[in-house]
């Protein structure tokens, strides 16, 4: 059997993979402030529910740093298909868990699990990218995966909060657990190999997406030339560090509105949770259009004759740009419909740029090593949010987000900052003996 356009097929399921990831993680931001924090914890002020809910998230984003460095190995050592069934399985039945939750240990020790297991979903969509699509098209399968992420946010919140109005809360995470499993289904049966062995790959398709992922066209498409280094090399090269700190400055921009979306509309502006449902999904959609467009626009600009080096750094950089004065601006809003379009704003500006940051791994290394800095990338952002999810409780005491979105714009500057200054030209590396 022969499917025409299966890398397509391929980055739909994890595109739908991600959209799940997003749902089991956001459950819990959602229900929080109406749902769990006072049936948990009904002593509390929204002060200290909120203290408490930094306090898991960064439990989960620390969980998930470790997990993005162990399944970057775990899925160059695995490979693609059986680590994404090691990772969405642990996953799923971690946010089913939730259900049995009592209090900050608990919440706290079912959080690590998922933050671990769903960090695999960044690395091995990554090596995913690299593994099935040709260098001109990795940037909008990038965007196809990041969009993943918007629509999971768009879906999650009025979906959460609609099912918060009939059902139980332990009862929703049960469910949402339960949707991942199902997915391991098509994703075992269709995606039996790399594109080198698949047996269900056209001819035509599998030499289009080979022999585009070399530096140079050639006769041959195996992989010797491909520059793979140890860790201890690849962690001695500055274009390793340009895309780590470029992960680390921008990725906390995201978790920044991802868990506190809904605290912030019920501390700023009032919102019940059937507000945050009508509405706050609108930042989601800014996401998902800014992944695609971010993914376009690089193809396009790539298919106009710009090399990989220009294309890369401008749409960075515009995305970057679009971010830091829509920041500031959200520092300064006074009403929540200017706050939720400066949200979209601001989430079409990330994902722009992110998709091009996260393509940077393929770009300057062999696949045998996109999955370890990949990983390591993800790693530094992690701990970066986790140190901003921390603080954003002491930042915002009182329900003034002033500074910590001033602090945001300030996170933009240091992304563009270090593609430009530390990745140089980026273009496959060679061994720096050679």
């Amino acid at each position: 059997m022969k499917m025409q356009g299966l890398r397509w097929w391929v980055v739909s399921l994890v595109a739908i993979a991600t959209i799940i990831n997003y749902i089991d993680r956001q459950t819990i931001n959602v229900l929080w402030p109406e749902h769990i924090a006072p049936d948990l914890f009904p002593d509390m002020d929204a002060d200290g529910h909120k203290e408490i809910l930094g306090l898991i998230s960064v439990v989960f984003i620390f969980s998930y740093a470790a997990g993005q460095a162990i399944f970057g190995k775990i899925f160059d050592w695995l490979g693609t298909r059986l680590g994404f069934v090691l990772s969405i399985g642990v996953w799923s039945l971690a946010t089913a868990a939730h259900a049995l939750a009592k209090g900050v240990v608990s919440f706290s020790i079912f959080r690590a699990i998922l933050g671990i297991a769903e960090a695999g979903n960044w690395p091995g969509a990554t090596k995913a990218n690299a593994e099935w699509f040709p260098t001109k098209e990795r940037a909008l399968a990038q965007g196809i995966f990041n969009s993943g992420a918007a629509i999971g946010g768009i879906i999650s919140i009025p979906l959460i909060g609609f099912l918060a109005i009939i059902l139980d809360w332990k009862l929703i995470f049960i469910i949402v657990g339960l949707v991942g499993l199902v997915w391991l289904l098509p994703w075992w049966f269709i995606v039996k190999g790399p594109p080198k062995s698949h047996d269900w790959l056209t001819e035509e398709e599998r030499e289009y997406i080979l022999s585009g992922q070399k530096a140079e066209p050639t006769d041959s498409i195996d992989d010797d030339d491909e520059y793979n280094p140890s860790t201890g090399e690849l962690l001695s090269r500055k274009e390793s560090w340009g895309v780590i700190i470029a992960s680390a400055a921008i990725d906390p921009i995201w978790w920044l509105f991802i868990i506190w979306i809904p605290t912030y509309f019920l501390e700023v502006h009032n919102f019940a949770i059937k507000d945050v449902a009508a509405s706050a999904w609108l930042p989601y959609v800014g996401a998902m259009v800014g992944a695609w467009a971010g993914g376009l626009l690089a193809g396009n600009r790539i298919k106009a004759g710009w090399n990989v080096d220009k294309t890369r750094k401008f749409v960075i950089t515009l995305g970057c740009l679009i971010m830091l004065p829509s920041l500031l601006a959200l520092s300064v809003a006074s009403s929540p419909w200017t706050a939720l379009w400066l949200m979209f704003a601001i989430l079409f500006g990330f994902q722009v740029a992110i998709g091009n940051v996260q393509t940077l791994p393929s770009d300057l290394y062999g696949k045998g090593t996109v999955g370890t800095l990949s990983g390591m990338a993800g790693m530094a952002a992690k701990l970066s949010a986790a140190a901003l999810t921390a603080i954003v409780p002491i930042m915002t005491a009182g329900a003034n987000y002033y500074s910590v979105f001033v602090l945001g714009a300030a996170m933009a500057l240091t992304a563009i900052a270090s593609v430009w200054l530390l990745c140089g030209e980026i273009k496959p590396l060679k061994p720096k003996s050679a």
